[in-house]
């Protein structure tokens, strides 16, 4: 099999719910070693978050193994049970972090310094650790002990204040988005860097990524306007300043569509040439020359008529069929997919085989997000499926930190390994 990436590099994994997780995750699919160190008495609450596999008769499964939430983020990882509310599961953590070559966390500074694994304490069992924290709010500040999630994170940086619609209360992306790419997308490129750091010097270091700070990112222009002309960005619904109609307009319903019935269809008109094409098209080639909508400044001081135009033309029409006939006029429109799309009805993405399809002890066979990128002479791969709670305690014991079956007896009996 084609080495990887990243062989030979092992994750001492000690975040949970999404953002740390989902950046093992990353490091997992090329080719690190990822123990996930969990404890049922410190539970990651997505172990047991919906959605949860379904049995045979339509009931949910039950347990801590059975969510396609945490099973998603974790395919191929070891999980290893430790309790690090003792002095003694506190020195199996620094035995393991003494052979990894990567910390990773997201928990508050509060609990790591409770668990007594603060940089300082890191660095005097393993002077070229890798060190990455990404608490939500940083390691100080007045807010260092804040913790959230996305959905918390979202409102904080700005993001909620310019979703949704003007005169309206802000209402987000519907989505734990900063959890799913910014912040673990920053944090893998920060752990690479100091990768290569390592390599040129032999040196390890600390790597400090406050969440919110790495989600102010996403705000693209906003910053910038307000400090040229202070102006505050705000919600605008799905409008733009370059183009009209530039919105989601609702198509025929789809009875075949799994939950809601709901199908639309995203245009965006940036051109004058494009408007004329959609008129055409829908076959109201009278609307090309119409003065309201005619010119681009005319459509966006007419929008409102013009976006009433335009729901009154999709309406009754298979969002599939206008995507169809738009884009073979060169107007910029696609259909606004849900879940089922992706996975099952996208032929590009079903022609790409995106997602792997992994075999799990108690979920079967489940869809598992694929690697982020292709690379041409390492292409990353999911080598498991996600692990049982604890599955690997043993292992990581025995083959890493280098207990005897003695003493791995002893330590379940004291409650340090679960």
């Amino acid at each position: 099999m084609t080495a990887l990436p990243l062989d030979g590099i092992r994750v001492a994994d000690f975040s949970w719910f999404g953002a740390g997780p989902i950046a093992g995750q990353t490091l997992c699919t090329f080719g690190a070693e990822v123990i996930r160190i969990e404890s049922e008495a410190k539970l990651d609450s997505l172990r047991v978050a919906h959605p949860f596999a379904m049995n045979p008769d339509g009931t949910f499964k039950s347990g801590y193994n059975v969510s396609g939430y945490f099973n998603n983020f974790n395919a191929g990882k070891l999980s290893m049970q430790l309790n690090l509310n003792t002095e003694k599961g506190q020195q199996l953590a620094y035995r393991l972090i003494e052979k990894s070559d990567i910390f990773l966390t997201n928990f508050t500074p509060r609990a790591l310094e409770k668990w007594n694994l603060r940089y300082d304490d890191l660095l005097r069992a393993n002077p070229s650790i890798i060190a990455a924290y990404a608490p939500m709010q940083g390691l100080e500040g007045p807010h260092r002990d804040f913790l959230g999630f996305g959905a918390v994170l979202t409102p904080v940086t700005g993001i909620s204040e310019m979703s949704g619609f003007p005169n309206q209360p802000p209402f987000g992306v519907g989505t734990n988005y900063p959890d799913y790419v910014i912040n673990p997308g920053h944090t893998v490129i920060a752990i690479l860097a100091a990768l290569r750091y390592r390599n040129r010097t032999g040196k390890g270091q600390l790597i400090e990524l406050a969440q919110v700070e790495s989600v102010v990112n996403t705000l693209g222009t906003a910053v910038a306007g307000y400090l040229a002309n202070g102006d505050n960005a705000t919600r605008n619904g799905n409008r733009s300043p370059i183009a009209a109609p530039h919105g989601a307009f609702r198509c025929a319903d789809d009875p075949e569509s799994s939950g809601s019935t709901d199908r639309w269809i995203a245009i965006a008109c940036q051109t004058d040439a494009h408007w004329q094409a959609m008129c055409h098209a829908i076959g109201d080639p009278v609307a090309a020359t119409d003065a309201r909508y005619a010119a681009f400044e005319a459509r966006k001081a007419n929008e409102d008529s013009l976006d009433a135009l335009v729901a009154a033309w999709v309406a009754g029409r298979r969002a599939e069929d206008v995507m169809a006939l738009l884009q073979s006029r060169g107007v910029p429109a696609g259909v606004v997919q849900n879940a089922q799309d992706i996975l099952d009805r996208d032929p590009h993405m079903r022609a790409r085989g995106y997602y792997e399809y992994l075999d799990h002890q108690e979920t079967g066979r489940a869809a598992y997000d694929g690697p982020v990128a292709r690379l041409s002479a390492t292409p990353a791969h999911h080598r498991a499926p996600a692990p049982l709670l604890g599955e690997h305690t043993m292992d990581v014991c025995e083959r890493i930190i280098g207990l005897t079956a003695d003493e791995i007896a002893d330590l379940l009996a004291e409650g340090v390994l679960l």
